[in-house]
Order: C-alpha cells, then sequence, then structure tokens
C-alpha cells in the first residue's frame, strides 16, 4: 500500500466530512475479492497491535482466581474472583451488562472452564471471550501489567461471512501520522494472511463516523 495514497485519501477525508459534536471515530475498512470465506484457510481473523493508540479509553476486565486477584483488581477496569461466578450463573442480566463493560478479557487459565460454562453463551457470540491467541489466557504466576497495556493498543480485524472488515484507527482528533501508521499495520497484518498477498485486496476506504466514504487513491465515494 501506497503511503501517500492514504495520506491524500485523509487529507480529503477531513475536507469533506461535516464537523459533528462530537470526536468522531475514522474507520477503515479493505474489501476483498477472490476469497472462499467458507473455507476456514481464508477467513480472516488477526489481532493487530497498533502503533498508536485509538483515541478512546479502552477497557480490559478479568476472570480471576486467588492468585491473580490483587493484580486484576488493581490493573484491570473489571475484576471477577471465580468465587463470584455462581451469582453470575443465576442471573443473566449481569453477565450480558459485563460483556458490555469491557472491550478485551483476560482470563486466568485455571478457571477458564468455568468461565466458558458461566460466561461464554453471551460473551461469545460477542467476542468477548478471553482469547489465547490474543494472549488473554495466561497462567496464576503470570504479571498482567504488561498485556493489559498491550491490549489497549489492539484491533481484532475479522471476515468469516462478508468479504470485508472494518475497524477503528483513531478518531478526528488523532494526528495524521498516527492514523497513517494504524491504517499500514492492520493493511501489512490482513495482507499477510491473504493467500495472494494484495492482489486480493479489493479496495480501501476510510471513513469517519457520520461522514462520507473515500476510497483510497479513488477520490469521494457515495
Amino acid at each position: 500500500m501506497d503511503k501517500k495514497q492514504l495520506e491524500k485519501t485523509l487529507e480529503n477525508l477531513r475536507k469533506n466530512s461535516p464537523k459533528k459534536k462530537f470526536n468522531q471515530s475514522i474507520d477503515l475498512i479493505l474489501n476483498f475479492r477472490s476469497l472462499n470465506l467458507k473455507n476456514p484457510e481464508q477467513q480472516i481473523d488477526a489481532f493487530v497491535k497498533l502503533p498508536h493508540k485509538r483515541g478512546k479509553e479502552i477497557k480490559v476486565g478479568a476472570f480471576v482466581g486467588t492468585e491473580l486477584a490483587e493484580q486484576a483488581k488493581t490493573i484491570c477496569n473489571v475484576s471477577v474472583h471465580s468465587d463470584d461466578f455462581p451469582r453470575y450463573a443465576a442471573d443473566k442480566k449481569m453477565v450480558k451488562k459485563l460483556a458490555d463493560s469491557c472491550d478485551w478479557f483476560i482470563g486466568q487459565a485455571t478457571v477458564m472452564p468455568n468461565v466458558a460454562k458461566v460466561f461464554g453463551r453471551y460473551f461469545g457470540p460477542k467476542g468477548k471471550m478471553p482469547n489465547p491467541k490474543a494472549g488473554c489466557v495466561v497462567l496464576p504466576n503470570a504479571n498482567i501489567k504488561n498485556l493489559v497495556e498491550g491490549l489497549k493498543n489492539t484491533i481484532r480485524v475479522r471476515s468469516r461471512e462478508q468479504l470485508s472488515t472494518k475497524c477503528s484507527i483513531g478518531t478526528e482528533a488523532s494526528s495524521d501520522n498516527d492514523l497513517i501508521e494504524n491504517a499500514m499495520a492492520v493493511i501489512s497484518a490482513i495482507t499477510a494472511q491473504l493467500p495472494q498477498g494484495e492482489a486480493n485486496i479489493r479496495n480501501i476506504i476510510l471513513k469517519t463516523t457520520m461522514g462520507p466514504v473515500i476510497k483510497v487513491g479513488a477520490g469521494e465515494q457515495k
């Protein structure tokens, strides 16, 4: 991907996006071609650590046993001790509220079977279950501080049913350099997963939450 094309597209996006009373997200959209998404090997599922923050608070929750309870209480936004799992099992509204409270959840390996049993039904469809691929399932003696900080700059990019994917790379308040480098990180990570590399990317788009769609290299799109 030509970095200069991204820079020009971002310039056009800022110029053509109507001003709102809130700090709009800036989204990166990748549209694909020549992929058979019925083949699991061609589905996209990548955890991408961005070089810069996304301009909004990212919250991390934890499911822990006694070993990690103190760390999680100090470092994470929400901490759920295994002793409290029965309360959640008896109140599905609490489970749903918890799922919406954080962007990421980590889990102590020794309590994960019960996490799956109590929370999996609601967390799974939302993509909120602690994921080993993202390093979110940890040993009881783990130091979770670096993991939690890293997750605040990490996004999950998936395409399993549609030949496209969308993710936030920052906000209007983010600098152009941060947005471009975040976009490049995502594009690079996704391209590496595609069987034919860049040939599987139909086009790349930038847009704000309520603004126009700007195709990279092709100006404004409706």
